[in-house]
């Protein structure tokens, strides 16, 4: 009789190591941390960057003459492209599930809606923020175009696109629909 011994113990160890039972997965914990609430993100990113894409072309008429202000150097051009990038992510980031305003927040004139209420008009139909907040990325992609061929022909055209899409978005939830609310004819 032929004797294995240490195929023997291999066979006992391995039948002896059986795999654990898997372990019940942890809950998905989501990799975003998002502390910023949108109207922070509005006022940090969005309002700054679509005013200096708006204000980056412009015919200025003055006592003095009349200016016509568009980019002219590589590095002015690179500013404004930065301030489109941000405004083009910030969509992303508005995405994010996060409350509207932080603790205390009120609204910043009676024409304005309270956080908590944009807040609730957003979460009713969260599918149409969504397409509203697509509608401004969407936008700001021409603008970057018209940019990257130092276009200011285009860059004005595309920031009546940005215009649109904000003024879309604030209407439908950051401006009350009931005048009488309001004490407004």
């Amino acid at each position: 009789m032929i004797r294995f011994p240490g195929l023997f113990v291999l066979m006992l160890a391995m039948a002896g190591c059986r795999a654990a039972p898997a372990a019940a997965p942890a809950a998905a914990a989501s990799e975003f941390r998002p502390d910023a609430s949108v109207k922070d993100i509005m006022d940090s990113m969005v309002d700054p960057s679509a005013d200096s894409l708006w204000e980056s072309v412009a015919t200025i008429s003055t006592a003095k003459g009349i200016e016509d202000r568009q980019p002219r150097t590589d590095d002015e051009w690179r500013e404004v492209r930065r301030k489109g990038i941000t405004l083009m992510e910030a969509t992303n980031l508005l995405l994010i599930n996060r409350h509207v305003g932080n603790p205390g927040d009120t609204s910043p004139s009676p024409a304005e809606l309270p956080p908590d209420q944009i807040e609730a008009r957003i979460n009713r139909d969260r599918a149409a923020w969504v397409t509203m907040v697509h509608g401004l990325n969407d936008s700001v992609r021409p603008a970057l175009k018209a940019i990257e061929s130092k276009d200011p022909k285009g860059l004005l055209e595309a920031g009546e696109a940005i215009d649109t899409a904000c003024e879309n978005c604030h209407l439908k939830y950051w401006y009350p629909t009931d005048k009488a609310a309001l004490g407004k004819p």
